[in-house]
């Protein structure tokens, strides 16, 4: 996840921004069917984030089926959706999250096939090796094509929008559960979060560990008791060691 950066300097209003986008996140991860699971959720700074959702996969995938990339898009946006809903704002927090879904939306409509334009591709990408290797895009569809890949690039996002505002407004208060404890501990690994998701308290940190008693009885040192050493006859020799 990145090495934290603890000297940087956040507002209390900041840090709930970020914890309440970070449980949006995070709730919506939980409740998307087929999507990888949850693993941990931070709101301590890392690299150029406030706060991250980290999942895990499973298995190692090589294809992904259009149900998960829909699913990864309510996820992504799961944290803007969280800000307006809660806290009644938009901030640049999601940002990134918008270009990733954007990006995302844009290639399954016009590199995987995957929408009501049928399954085609659009646009051929060139590499120009001798300016650095760049990659330039060339269009190769009408004005008319490319108005109808935009309406289906937004249809994509807005489908995740919706879905992960279903999910928030049925799951109110797990979010904001998770929310305060994330403000309390700063972060929040997968059980803990079923835990929160459940309704359930979670173990206070402050609260002293106690260690489990041990039920065997403890040994008691035994006496010194002096024995006589055993005869030998004259006739018998001893037996070798």
């Amino acid at each position: 996840m990145g090495v934290a950066r603890k000297s940087l300097i956040i507002s209390d209003h900041e840090k709930r921004v970020t914890a309440y986008h970070e449980a949006g996140h995070a709730m919506v991860a939980a409740m998307i069917e087929g999507a990888d699971p949850l693993h941990k959720v931070t709101i301590i700074p890392r690299g150029m984030a406030l706060g991250v959702t980290q999942q895990l996969p499973v298995d190692d995938r090589h294809t992904y089926p259009r149900a998960y990339l829909e699913g990864q898009l309510a996820i992504m946006m799961g944290g803007r959706l969280a800000e307006e809903l809660f806290l009644e704002t938009m901030t640049t927090g999601a940002g990134n999250d918008i270009e990733q879904a954007t990006e995302l939306a844009r290639k399954m409509v016009c590199q995987f096939g995957m929408s009501s334009l049928g399954p085609l591709t659009f646009g051929k990408q060139e590499e120009q090796i001798f300016l650095g290797r760049e990659i330039a895009q060339h269009r190769d569809y009408s004005e008319q094509t490319a108005l109808a890949i935009d309406d289906e690039v937004r249809k994509f996002i807005m489908q995740g929008y919706q879905r992960a505002k279903n999910i928030l407004s049925e799951n109110h208060d797990a979010l904001i559960r998770i929310a305060e404890a994330l403000l309390e501990r700063e972060s929040l690994d997968a059980s803990q979060i079923k835990m929160l998701i459940a309704g359930q308290p979670l173990e206070d940190p402050r609260s002293p560990r106690v260690e489990p008693k041990n039920e065997k009885p403890t040994p008691v040192p035994s006496k010194g008791v002096v024995r006589p050493a055993p005869s030998i006859s004259p006739h018998e020799k001893p037996s070798p060691a």
